[in-house]
């Protein structure tokens, strides 16, 4: 998911018969493609048709088992949202930045740099996580010159009268041949954050699910042997930064790919999914995806040799229509209210620490791939509600 430089998420899920499920959208014209398959490997094939086996997620619902693949430090319960802008007709940036505040929400997530858009958060008080162009990840990483332009122009002219929450280099290509940039492109834009006077503003990264290759039960969650040698390093380097890691999380496209197997009330959170539909992994019961997919992440860090990294949910949300299995209003609503009702609150194995959440998105993009990938939006484009998100609850979890 995500926005101009923005897409990929993967589900495995285990099923009687082998189906397939494709996604495409404006991630560079990338696409991921699913297998399911009886034995319940599912396979991920990228743009370079390298193929990659994706990480079990298991349910108990009825006689089924389902497995599903992998495909997130803040205020307490506090809620961000992200800003995307494929789109033709979206509101003046003054606007939308008018409205993120009068909706009570805390932080915003900007794929790239845009200039009016950084401008209009000047004395906002929000939160910013300001992400690079993936195709700019090359020259970040191997021209240290370039990285210091990137600051100079990007951050240092709005440094103090914007609130840099993280640096964002690179979204969701790792596993994939621009995995090896990510690191030196961390590096090189810290050393330009900090020679330019820019402090307390971390250089993380964002990955989809994918990078897992075991996660069942979460406790047992590993990085892939594709993604490992690139994944242990990094999280190495943000812990040595005390900076967090940015995880996409979507238990919508697990359970739109499952054929029906997958209980609905377990993807969105809610609280009357019932037990049938729980996990227990040692002395922790899951009660819903999200949760199982954050916490097998948190072991598969801790499987790379560190010890309390922050996650944070960087994408997570559910579309509105689109003509996708569960893609309703309803649904939408359901599944985002009970994020922010519920991250306040931590996940079974970091109970009571709250999980900084980033619901995706701030608006229906009508230039996205056409489908449900046009309609992950909270607002539509005349800024009126596609439904309601009390981004309030979260404070009271």
């Amino acid at each position: 998911m995500g926005g101009e430089g923005e897409e990929q998420q993967s589900s495995d899920i285990r099923l009687p018969s082998e189906f397939r499920s494709e996604r495409a959208g404006k991630r560079g014209g990338r696409k991921t493609l699913i297998r399911m398959t009886a034995t319940g490997g599912a396979r991920m094939t990228g743009a370079a048709g390298a193929v990659r086996m994706a990480a079990p997620w298991v349910l108990a619902a009825g006689s089924f088992l389902l497995c599903f693949a992998a495909t997130f430090p803040g205020a307490e319960g506090a809620i961000g949202v992200n800003y995307g802008m494929v789109a033709n007709n979206l509101p003046a940036p003054e606007q939308v930045i008018s409205m993120y505040k009068a909706k009570n929400i805390s932080y915003v997530r900007l794929f790239h740099p845009d200039t009016s858009v950084l401008n209009a958060l000047r004395g906002s008080g929000i939160g910013v996580v300001l992400g690079t162009l993936n195709e700019d990840l090359s020259s970040l990483a191997s021209d240290p010159s370039f990285a210091a332009s990137w600051v100079a122009t990007n951050v240092q002219p709005f440094a103090g009268a914007v609130q840099f929450r993280y640096i964002n280099a690179g979204n969701e290509v790792i596993p994939g041949d621009a995995a090896a940039q990510v690191l030196p492109a961390m590096q090189n834009l810290e050393s330009a954050l900090r020679s330019a006077g820019v402090t307390g503003v971390p250089v993380t990264t964002a990955v989809a699910t994918s990078v897992l290759g075991a996660s069942y039960p979460p406790s047992q969650g590993a990085f892939s042997e594709a993604a490992a040698p690139v994944m242990a390093p990094i999280v190495s380097y943000l812990s040595s930064k005390s900076a967090p890691l940015l995880v996409n999380v979507y238990p919508y496209f697990a359970y739109s790919s499952s054929g029906g197997e997958v209980a609905l009330g377990y993807a969105l959170l809610s609280a009357d999914a019932g037990a049938a539909t729980s996990v227990t992994d040692g002395g922790a019961v899951y009660t819903n995806m999200f949760d199982a997919i954050v916490d097998a992440t948190h072991a598969a860090v801790e499987k790379a040799g560190v010890q309390g990294l922050e996650l944070v949910v960087s994408e997570t949300g559910w579309p509105s229509g689109g003509g996708g299995e569960g893609a309703s209003v309803e649904n939408a609503a359901a599944y985002n209210n009970n994020v922010v009702r519920h991250v306040g609150g931590g996940t079974p194995r970091r109970p009571g620490k709250a999980v900084e959440t980033y619901l995706f998105a701030m608006f229906n993009e009508n230039q996205k791939t056409e489908g449900v990938e046009q309609h992950f939006g909270i607002f539509n484009p005349d800024m009126s509600e596609v439904y309601h998100v009390d981004f309030t609850a979260g404070s009271s979890s």
